[in-house]
């Protein structure tokens, strides 16, 4: 199959991500025979000015249209867009030399009409983002979701790292307007259409995730939040490791209240496993620092979304309402 890539890009508000996403696409390994569609959706800081510097360097589409979140924009930037194959990057990437040549070689061996890759903290990035992206990626704290190994229809792409064929596209009508979200929902529809996905491990992309704690704690709720609903318009994907971050959390609540009656096996245990991640962090990012914010970092990631999930359930369960009246905040309203 001869592949025609378009990069599918929304961004709202954040032409200096823009401006550090394209830079990368400049210096990519290889030829430049590809498309680049940038959806503004509804920005009052637009990156026209940035685009523009890059016009001459790079094939870019830039389109302009109202805000309707990211799901939808990538959409509205696939319908328009010139290629037989997507790839769907967050605004807060920037991508590695070698990525484009990674993805064509991996498609062409293996073809499938939709593959994921993992993120990576890049050496620039501050101590809190690289602490986040530990508790985000790592074994020991999601399970290695984000991508450890090669995967086929276990993995869920997600959408800051994600390319997706024209013709799954078509099939599928593309994002729904759950945000987040969006990505393991497309997922599930494309595996009931018999379309098969993919993780690319070394397809890596630098994330900034413009992070700070409240803003991570808000993210990893909403992903709480957001799980249930999935569960129950998919039954076929809920599994039990969906509930551990809730078990964890109420565990080390009741062994916070065991310690002042002097119990300590259970506090010994959390002790330890937190000792684990700052071991791991340590090793994996050579900083004290940052050892100490991984822990910081799981502690809420954890929290956030396990209250979040056992939140979103039970008012589920006891609601006759849809999810889109019951959280209308996790959904964007489309034309």
């Amino acid at each position: 199959m001869n592949l025609e890539f378009s990069f599918i890009i929304p961004v709202y508000n954040r032409p200096s991500e823009i401006h550090e996403l394209l830079q990368s696409f400049s210096v990519l390994n290889g030829d430049k025979n590809f498309e680049i569609v940038i959806i503004e959706d509804g920005s009052t800081k637009p990156s026209n000015k940035i685009v523009s510097n890059y016009q001459e360097k790079l094939n870019i589409t830039y389109l302009v249209k109202e805000n309707s979140g990211p799901g939808d924009s990538r959409n509205y930037g696939m319908q328009r867009a010139k290629g037989n194959y997507f790839i769907i990057l967050d605004s807060d990437c920037i991508l590695p030399s070698n990525y484009l040549n990674i993805v064509k070689t991996s498609l062409t061996d293996n073809y499938f009409d939709c593959f994921g890759g993992p993120d990576a903290a890049h050496e620039t990035f501050s101590n809190l983002q690289k602490a986040i992206n530990f508790a985000m990626t790592s074994f020991v704290t999601t399970g290695g979701i984000r991508g450890n190994k090669t995967q086929i229809n276990k993995f869920q792409p997600r959408s800051f790292n994600m390319g997706l064929s024209k013709e799954a596209f078509l099939k599928t009508g593309g994002f729904g307007n759950i945000h987040p979200g969006e990505d393991p929902d497309l997922s599930l529809r494309l595996w009931k259409l018999g379309f098969q996905t993919v993780l690319i491990p070394k397809a890596f992309v630098y994330h900034k995730r413009r992070i700070t704690w409240s803003n991570f704690y808000k993210q990893v709720s909403k992903f709480g939040l957001v799980r249930p609903i999935l569960n129950e318009w998919h039954p076929e994907s809920k599994k039990i490791t969906y509930w551990f971050p809730s078990v964890f959390i109420i565990g080390f609540a009741i062994a916070l209240f065991l310690m002042a009656f002097s119990v300590y096996p259970i506090i010994i245990f959390y002790g330890i496993y937190f000792s684990l991640v700052f071991i791991l962090a340590l090793i994996s990012t050579k900083s004290l620092i940052i050892a100490f914010q991984s822990v910081f970092a799981t502690l809420i990631q954890f929290t956030g979304y396990g209250f979040s999930f056992i939140k979103s359930i039970s008012i589920l369960k006891l609601s006759n309402q849809k999810p889109e009246d019951i959280f209308p905040e996790l959904f964007f309203k489309t034309k």
